[in-house]
């Protein structure tokens, strides 16, 4: 059958597990391997003395403290197997309430999510999909981007503790961009991306978030072969769904995309979104992750021959079916499919043996009523605003090491920008929260800007 997808959209979310997030559905479809309710997989507490602690259902929108979910402790959390994700928590946090506790166990019931539910319920949930590793988000999207993560499994953590290496490896857009097929990644306020330096090569390809509205209601012929999409990551509007920001918030983003999408009736027919989350962020998932290959020769950090925690995955399109598929995937599914597609030159080991998702297409497109029109998200981001929770007292693990990014990009401007406005950066560093986001984003924005004009 002959590929009938002129563009795929990949939409990464933040630090949710399967179970979390799509648990609910096995009550529906007793296919899905999800949640039991008649039989919840459990954890014992720490002490060990206490009460086991089960998956049960959940309304909390919001949990105050970030689970771990570095590499020591995801292999801690998926020993048993599975059997550590509350006593990581506990020992973490060894203040922790039993409430609290219960979180890292709790799945949201059908329709709490109303835009990933609704394309859950009517789309194709692949119920085997992997995070690439037992680690945390920067190598975990390193292996969407490009097949590895060099063998990093660290993130930066602070000033003083950077980890900032030099990811050099070549990524799926340098191999569109070899054959001459458009994409774009389009970005709420700080592309992760562009840690890679391959990325540096391509500032005209990098859009914020308004662009991609646009370009969706635009002539299907324009719009990009390839795109992806990163989330908000900083500040009062932060949408990417990682502890401890309101959960629907992301929910609501991903309703957003999705009704641009299906708005466009010549996009739509054409389109696969792909809506996947980068690592399980120290939530339970009851699946033991399998072995995998690695994907290079970079195995002095870790061997790789493990994935990560399961993650939810939902295909999106008028041409899969609405069901589920238990084939395994990773985040290099993305790319073999990529690859496979446009005859793409090659992204390592990992990559050239993970399974493609091509066999979801269907050889019939489903008529238009066969599909939602909308999903909702009007009447809960209004909810959301009027109740919109305070600003942390402290950034998450992925901002922190967002800002230690945007520090070296201050220092590649050092000879461009006026001594002014590097001050005034360095001062909201040293401020609250909302402050330090707002000084990495322009560090991001004046980059860019420089680039483009060719200054850098």
């Amino acid at each position: 059958m002959a590929d009938p997808i002129k563009h795929v959209v990949v939409f990464m979310l933040e630090n949710r597990s399967f179970d979390q997030m799509l648990g609910y559905m096995k009550a529906i479809n007793p296919d899905v391997n999800g949640v039991d309710p008649a039989n919840p997989f459990c954890n014992p507490d720490w002490p060990a003395t206490n009460p086991a602690i089960c998956q049960a259902p959940t309304s909390a929108r919001t949990i105050a403290d970030d689970p771990k979910h570095d590499l020591d402790d995801v292999l801690r959390q998926i020993t048993g197997p599975c059997q550590g994700f509350v006593s990581d928590f506990a020992q973490t946090f060894p203040q922790s309430t039993n409430a609290e506790r219960a979180e890292v166990m709790g799945y949201y019931p059908q329709g709490f999510l109303p835009a990933l539910h609704q394309l859950a319920d009517n789309f194709t949930v692949c119920d085997n999909w992997f995070s690439s590793l037992p680690g945390p988000t920067w190598p975990n999207r390193f292996f969407v981007h490009s097949g590895t993560s060099l063998g990093f499994v660290d993130m930066p953590d602070g000033f003083w503790h950077p980890h900032i290496h030099i990811y050099d490896q070549t990524t799926i857009y340098d191999r569109l961009h070899e054959k001459n097929i458009p994409w774009k990644i389009y970005y709420g306020d700080m592309p992760q991306t562009l840690v890679m330096t391959h990325m540096l090569l391509y500032p005209f390809n990098y859009h914020r978030m308004p662009d991609f509205f646009s370009d969706a209601q635009g002539a299907e012929s324009d719009f990009p072969a390839y795109s992806f999409i990163e989330p908000t990551y900083f500040g009062t509007e932060e949408n990417d769904q990682h502890p401890p920001t309101d959960v629907l918030r992301g929910d609501a983003l991903l309703a957003q995309v999705y009704n641009a999408i299906r708005g466009n009736e010549a996009l739509w027919n054409t389109t696969l979104l792909v809506v996947l989350y980068d690592e399980h962020g120290g939530f339970c998932d009851h699946v033991n992750p399998p072995p995998a290959v690695a994907p290079d020769n970079h195995t002095d950090q870790y061997s790789f021959l493990q994935y990560g925690v399961r993650t939810p995955a939902i295909l999106v399109s008028p041409w899969v079916g609405q069901g589920v598929i238990h084939t395994l995937f990773d985040h290099t599914s993305v790319l073999k499919y990529a690859i496979d597609k446009w005859g793409l030159g090659g992204l390592g080991n990992r990559t050239a043996n993970a399974n493609s998702f091509a066999g979801a297409l269907q050889g019939t497109m489903r008529a238009g009523g066969a599909t939602p029109t909308t999903v909702p998200v009007t009447q809960f981001l209004m909810a959301m605003r009027a109740a919109m929770a305070p600003e942390g007292n402290k950034l998450n693990a992925n901002q922190v090491a967002l800002l230690a990014f945007s520090q070296s990009l201050e220092g590649k401007m050092a000879q461009l920008e006026p001594h002014a406005a590097v001050a005034r950066r360095s001062v909201m560093v040293a401020s609250v929260p909302v402050s330090q986001g707002a000084a990495a984003v322009e560090r991001v924005e004046r980059f860019l800007d420089y680039r483009r004009k060719g200054l850098l």
